[in-house]
């Protein structure tokens, strides 16, 4: 099957800590676990937890190599957005400092009147946007 629109995409990223990106993803955002290794110390073997929605068509894939760690080095301008389509409610930005976000400020005036942006534990940030995806 060619790439289409249809396409399952996985957006892969080094982790610190994978419990606590856990925390943040599944127990604050509510994503899934939907796969996870643990691969052992020895060079080449990682742990892996994969989180998403099962009927997504993404999902974020969280690395960690004991042996050979990669620091996450995310700018401010690495973002995941989620168009809600509506206000973003505050018992879900509370749920998600409680699990390890950190509420931030963006430098893109846009991502603040239309959302709220909140860092993971590895400082990738999040963007709870109010608006629908459109792509017109």
């Amino acid at each position: 099957m060619p790439f289409n629109g249809q396409s399952h995409i996985r957006v892969a990223r080094p982790s610190r800590d994978l419990a606590a990106a856990e925390r943040f993803w599944v127990g604050g955002l509510g994503l899934d676990v939907l796969y996870r290794a643990n691969g052992g110390s020895a060079p080449g073997e990682h742990d892996l937890l994969m989180v998403g929605g099962p009927d997504a068509s993404w999902h974020l894939e969280l690395v960690h190599e004991a042996s050979r760690p990669v620091e996450p080095r995310p700018t401010e301008e690495d973002l995941l957005v989620v168009y809600l389509d509506g206000p973003v409610p505050d018992e879900l930005v509370a749920r998600l400092e409680e699990h390890g976000g950190k509420r931030v400020q963006s430098p893109n005036p846009y991502w603040n009147e239309w959302g709220v942006t909140v860092e993971d534990p590895d400082g990738y940030r999040l963007v709870l946007c109010t608006r629908a995806w459109s792509n017109s």
